[in-house]
Order: C-alpha cells, then sequence, then structure tokens
C-alpha cells in the first residue's frame, strides 16, 4: 500500500488506547478551556483520523505562513494550507497563561471537549499577515467569497501545539455508514485486497459525468476499486445535505458499480471552497487514507468565478514543490 506522506507509518491523533482517553477525558474536566470556530474543529477531526499526517497539531504562525506562501513548512515539509486554531481575545484572557488546554466542540450541543492541547505558543495575527494566508489560499480577497468569510471571521490569536483528539464532533454519531477515518479507509483498502486505489471528492450528489470519470479512471490506471469519498462537514447555503447527497451516491453505486469495487465514505471537514489549493490538499489526504490516484474535476473545490476551469489541475504542476 502506498505510503503516508512524510512518515511510513499514518499517525493518527485520535486516542485508542481506553484507559488513557478515559484518563484525558477527565484530566480534561479540570483544564481551562475555549470553544474553538469550527474551521479549527474540522481540522482537530481530521488530525484526529490521520488524514494529515504527519501534522502534531495545530501550526505557529511561521509554518501557516510557509504553507499559504510555498506550501512548505519551517522545518521543510510539505503541507498546502494552514492548519490554524484562530481564537479571539475572549478565548486568550479565559485560559491566562496555561499550557495545557482543553478545546471544546462548536458544533455539538454543550460544547463537549474534541481535544486536549499542549500550548506551545500564542501569538498574535496581523491583519497582513491573515491577508497574505488568503490571498494565496484563496486567491481572492473578496468577503463575498464563503471561504474567505469564514476565514477572515475568526480570531486573531494563534494558539499552537500538539493535539491529543477524544472525538471525532458530530460526524461519527450524524454519519455512522459513511464517516470514516483515514485508518479505517486503508484497513478496508487491505480487507479489499486492492493495491491500485482511485479516490473521488465530492460535495454533492454524483451526476452521468461523475460515474463515468470514475470509470474511465479506473480503466486508465487499472485500478481495483475507487474510493467516493464526501466532504461531511459545513457547507454554503443551497448545497445539497450531507444525507440527501448519501443516499443518492449509495444508489447510484448499486446500480452502476460492479461489487467489490466501490467504497463509499465522507470526511469530517468544512469545506474551503479555495479552489486549486484545495485540489491540492485533497489530493494530500487522499494519499494518507491509502489512494494511489486522485481525480482532479473541472473547477475542483471551486465557487461562483473565482477559479478558471482548470486551475486545479494546471497548480500541481505549476505550483506544488
Amino acid at each position: 500500500m502506498i505510503k503516508p506522506i512524510g512518515s511510513d507509518t499514518l499517525l493518527p491523533l485520535f486516542v485508542y488506547d481506553p484507559e488513557e482517553h478515559h484518563a484525558l477525558m477527565k484530566e480534561a474536566e479540570s483544564l481551562p478551556s475555549v470553544t474553538i470556530t469550527s474551521p479549527a474543529a474540522g481540522n482537530a477531526v481530521m488530525l484526529g483520523g490521520g488524514y494529515f499526517t504527519p501534522l502534531k497539531g495545530f501550526m505557529n504562525v511561521a509554518d501557516a505562513m510557509g504553507a499559504a506562501e510555498k506550501m512548505i513548512l519551517t522545518d521543510g515539509s510539505f503541507f498546502p494550507v494552514p492548519v490554524m486554531n484562530l481564537v479571539d481575545d475572549d478565548a486568550i484572557a479565559s485560559i491566562g497563561d496555561a499550557k495545557r488546554i482543553a478545546l471544546r466542540d462548536p458544533n455539538v450541543e454543550g460544547n463537549p471537549v474534541l481535544a486536549v492541547m499542549d500550548v506551545e505558543n500564542i501569538e498574535k495575527v496581523s491583519e497582513d499577515q491573515m491577508g497574505v494566508m488568503r490571498d494565496k489560499v484563496y486567491r481572492t480577497d473578496d468577503p463575498e467569497h464563503p471561504g474567505v468569510a469564514a476565514f477572515m471571521s475568526q480570531g486573531r490569536n494563534a494558539i499552537s501545539g500538539p493535539i491529543q483528539v477524544l472525538n471525532f464532533s458530530y460526524f461519527q454519531t450524524d454519519f455512522p455508514d459513511t464517516f470514516r477515518t483515514a485508518v479505517e479507509i486503508r484497513n478496508e483498502i487491505q480487507e479489499h485486497g486492492w493495491n491500485t486505489v482511485v479516490a473521488f471528492q465530492t460535495r454533492n450528489p454524483m451526476h452521468r459525468a461523475h460515474e463515468e470519470l470514475c470509470h474511465m479512471a479506473m480503466k486508465d490506471v487499472n485500478a481495483d476499486g475507487v474510493v467516493i469519498h464526501m466532504l461531511l462537514g459545513k457547507l454554503k447555503p443551497g448545497d445539497i445535505p450531507a444525507p440527501v447527497r448519501d443516499a443518492a451516491i449509495r444508489k447510484m453505486a448499486e446500480l452502476y458499480f460492479p461489487p467489490n469495487t466501490v467504497m463509499i465514505t465522507g470526511y469530517g471537514f468544512d469545506m474551503l471552497y479555495a479552489g486549486p489549493r484545495e485540489a491540492v490538499l485533497h489530493a494530500y489526504f487522499r494519499q494518507n487514507m491509502g489512494a494511489t490516484h486522485f481525480i482532479v474535476g473541472r473547477d475542483h473545490a471551486g465557487v461562483g468565478d473565482y477559479y478558471g476551469d482548470f486551475d486545479a489541475q494546471t497548480i500541481f504542476d505549476e505550483e506544488v514543490p
């Protein structure tokens, strides 16, 4: 099976050991806590599931700027977008000088603890730095762009450091048949006995051309199977809700794919709508989940008319280090 990026083995940050998990949940009750943003919660879920291997937690400002500007972190490793825990001044005041804090989930009633974090640094992020990250990742400063709006609405304090993830937010409970970690997908690929695997990203129901793309890609690379991997997190208004999309895709696979050639799965993350840069992120974590090939479609991860039809394809040749 293809290796994860930057590591011989997958590095999920979820705490699987029951005793350690119980101890951390108990410890978290006494720790200073902060309710994080939805984008940060999605990052934590992805880190927990191993999708962002080999990251250990949230980036500091230098690494976030490196990811945005060159897709290269300060240690020379590759990552295509900033992975940050941005909070407001009130949150910083509430945790004081604590070196260990609990991160609470903004998307689940009661804001349960999502992860425990070792605080390595708390840095002020300047408006200029926020602007550079916005412009590089989203290629626009338009506040109407849904990804820009979500990014710029966050606080200007970056809390960085390693995390230990304790649950997968609402994704595991709301989508028990679809949500899978990178660990689980790798295991299922091995159980199928697949070696060459195509991944397909979607935030919408699949139409006829999408189905044909999957068949063509499988034929072109002589793939054993395709993983249809749908986003389950927050979308912009007007997008098809995840349960409807899930049901439509399952019916399509039942009717048009031979047995043991397709896996239907999903991941917990808010859509960035970052077009080309998000396509690189999608390819990144599909390798980590075990795919050897990834379909990049027309205006992949795009919205409106912010990106050209094939920008998400040319970025791999023109910008990816």
